[in-house]
């Protein structure tokens, strides 16, 4: 019923710059808070940034004032600006949905989102 289908990632150098798409299908897009997590190996699954409804973005510390979450309701679509990055910033990166609308409420914990994008490599070497 409902889709998240990521794209943008990739391997590049430690400094440069990719974009993350998510495109969303099979829900009202615009009243859901939309989120990015990304899990590297060995480690848990974390938050990294997230906007809602009413496009308040939220990030965690490591990637303030280097990555920009930004919505465009028209295309279904958010996207994740990565600049500057960091050999630990690799990470296998995915959007999500929100469960519930008009909520930004535990927007930085898993159990907020109830449905999941495959997934994209983000690999930043040294």
């Amino acid at each position: 019923q409902v889709q998240l289908v990521e794209s943008g990632g990739g391997l590049v150098q430690a400094g440069d710059s990719l974009r993350l798409s998510c495109a969303a299908s099979g829900r009202t897009f615009s009243s859901y808070t939309m989120a990015w997590f990304r899990q590297a190996p060995g480690k848990e699954r974390e938050f990294v940034a997230a906007i809602s409804w009413k496009v308040r973005t939220y990030y965690t510390d490591s990637v303030k004032g280097r990555f920009t979450i930004s919505r465009d309701n028209a295309k279904n679509t958010v996207y994740l600006q990565m600049n500057s990055l960091k050999p630990e910033d690799t990470a296998v990166y995915y959007c999500a949905i929100s469960a519930t609308s008009y909520s930004s409420t535990y927007y930085d914990t898993e159990r907020a989102y109830a449905y999941w994008g495959q997934g994209t490599q983000v690999t930043v070497s040294s």
